[in-house]
């Protein structure tokens, strides 16, 4: 069912990135027909999203925005249970997100000439919730938390209208908009709704931000309309790795990269382990929990791929080195000692840390976020978070005085690049005391 990968005896400069697969995600073979998309949302605004609606999502809708009062119906229908699980998700989130929040940083550099570092909030974002294999709630309170917390003065949701629900979106994922304040919410599917974000069309006014995850037309929309809009990553398909030694439960580790291959059939599930004893019962144990899951069929495609596979290393330094170049989304340590381990690690989209921090807990209660970098990112990028929502700007106050102890510099090193104007816009206050 997964393939195995063996890297044991390679040597110091192995090229452990190349030697990990990942899935088959070309966003430059989606443009042609993405950018297509975005133009008739360009052109043909609002009626030209009601025709990529219905060629897409099968319905033909006569107003792309939700109606006042959907959403608080679907949150007043909306079992007990889940609303009991979305209000505690929210209550972590938040508290965590209050956290990151940053003061602004105030630099004194001499009498009279101060910097300070400010952090704002962008204006008005769009966030965009995937209703495709599966509604996903939890990216409403992924994406809108942070964005409330950071300050945003307006937001604006889209998510797929679903046909069997008449064209409304998902009825979970209104109640959540309703449970989080959210009244701007939009039945707009796809690169279509990038494109109404970036564009503002219709009843939907530009936006600065877009960010959420979605299939490959969203992220390549994101690729193509990045600079009118800002963006958060450009995600692709879900993954997760396990760093694991013998210590780790096979029951455990062969439930997590299961819980990643249910979300899609291009989902990575890794382990890494020095262990041949624990890589044989994990297999043994997929081939029990597999068949008694409900998206089999999916999950086994997924664990079947190229992109999935039990990786062979000889000791966990070894490990370490290839869960740091594949860089995950989600990195899990299943290992003696794991917050020792766990503290080394310098790639990952997050890390979770033992036997009892399965990634499923990140997708909903934990207090993270789940909207993280993928396909080799968290290198250089993070996941979402409070500072997605905020810009920094420096603030410059300078009296004449502090001016002019430091004027001479400014013109020396205007001249030097030859741009003397620069020079006399400071020697035309300077001169003058």
């Amino acid at each position: 069912m997964i393939q195995r990968i063996d890297l044991r005896g390679a040597g110091p400069d192995a090229d452990y990135r190349a030697a990990v697969p990942r899935a088959d995600f070309d966003i430059e073979a989606a443009v042609p027909a993405v950018h297509e998309i975005c133009e008739a949302v360009r052109t043909g605004g609002v009626e030209a999203i009601l025709d990529l609606g219905e060629r897409f999502d099968g319905v033909r809708l006569d107003d792309i925005r939700v109606p006042a009062g959907a959403a608080q119906a679907a949150l007043d229908a909306l079992d007990p249970d889940i609303r009991a699980g979305l209000e505690e998700s929210i209550r972590r989130l938040r508290a965590t997100c209050a956290n990151e929040l940053e003061s602004d940083v105030v630099t004194d550099l001499a009498p009279g000439a101060r910097v300070t570092h400010r952090k704002v909030p962008v204006d008005r974002v769009g966030l965009y919730v995937p209703g495709g294999l599966a509604p996903l709630v939890s990216s409403v309170l992924m994406n809108v938390v942070p964005a409330q917390t950071a300050g945003v003065r307006s937001i604006a949701l889209a998510s797929p209208p679903q046909k069997e629900f008449g064209g409304s979106i998902h009825p979970t994922v209104l109640a959540a908009c309703a449970l989080l304040g959210v009244d701007e919410v939009y039945a707009v599917g796809g690169a279509q709704a990038i494109a109404m974000f970036a564009y503002g069309t219709g009843p939907c006014r530009k936006v600065d931000l877009v960010t959420g995850p979605g299939n490959i037309y969203v992220v390549t929309a994101k690729r193509l309309l990045k600079g009118l809009i800002g963006i958060d990553s450009e995600a692709g398909p879900t993954e997760i790795a396990i760093l694991a030694d013998g210590t780790a439960d096979p029951a455990f580790v062969a439930a997590d990269l299961i819980s990643q291959a249910e979300h899609d059939p291009l989902a990575a599930s890794v382990l890494v382990t020095p262990s041949t004893e624990l890589a044989d019962a994990v297999e043994s144990e997929l081939a029990v929990q597999v068949p008694a899951t409900k998206h089999s069929e999916r999950i086994r495609t997924s664990l079947s791929g190229a992109q999935s596979g039990i990786v062979l290393v000889d000791d966990l330094e070894q490990g370490l080195a290839v869960v740091d170049a594949y860089a995950a989304e989600h990195l899990e340590i299943h290992t003696a000692d794991a917050p020792a381990w766990a503290a080394r690690v310098r790639n990952a989209g997050a890390i979770f840390v033992g036997p009892y921090a399965p990634v499923s807990l990140g997708d909903y209660c934990a207090g993270s976020n789940h909207v993280l970098p993928t396909g080799g990112c968290a290198c250089h990028s993070s996941g979402l978070s409070v500072r997605a929502f905020t810009k920094s700007v420096h603030v410059v106050e300078y009296s004449a005085d502090a001016l002019a102890e430091v004027g001479g510099h400014v013109v020396t090193l205007a001249e030097a690049e030859d741009l003397p104007g620069h020079g006399a816009a400071v020697s035309v206050r300077t001169d003058r005391a």
